[in-house]
């Protein structure tokens, strides 16, 4: 390889490699690597609580206008007709602010299947990574020279996408 492509992908030139680890040890060191990152990036994001808890209350709010809903309409009904059109209103706006509750609930609920869809399909598609990986026949010590890793792993991008 000529030392301009070594620069252009950042690749250590071939007197500076170090090729007599073999390529699951690197691979794990990689993986261990990974995996502290991660940790460090939960443990940094708070915990999401409270979800039930969102729930009720929005159930609450909905009910409660849905009440008052109902109140200013009876309300309505029995007063003179020129404030009725005021009252009825205002209980409209009840009825918007029962269905925006019920909305927002709902939404939630489809966000958190959404999200819970697409962790599985990044387990999914992990796992099925993680088993490509297992499978590669490497033998006691032996040592893949960069033209061999580089194949392996342009044929490893190409196939995800």
């Amino acid at each position: 390889m000529t030392r301009k492509l070594e620069e252009l992908f950042d690749i250590a030139s071939h007197e500076d490699n170090d090729l007599h680890e073999p390529i699951p040890g690197v691979a794990a060191e990689v993986t261990k690597e990974a995996l502290s990152n991660l940790e460090k990036i939960e443990t940094a994001l708070p915990a999401v609580r409270g979800l039930e808890a969102s729930d009720t209350e929005l159930d609450e709010l909905a009910s409660k206008a849905e009440t008052s809903f109902q109140d200013l309409m009876d309300l309505g009904m029995q007063v003179d007709s020129r404030f009725s059109g005021d009252i009825f209103s205002v209980a409209s706006n009840m009825l918007n602010h029962a269905i925006t509750a019920k909305t927002a609930k709902v939404n939630k609920k489809l966000k958190m299947i959404e999200l819970q869809l697409k962790k599985a399909t990044l387990d999914q598609r992990q796992a099925k990574a993680d088993e490509k990986i297992s499978n590669i026949p490497l033998g006691e010590g032996q040592a893949l020279d960069r033209n061999e890793l580089l194949k392996a792993l342009t044929g490893k991008n190409t196939e995800e996408r």
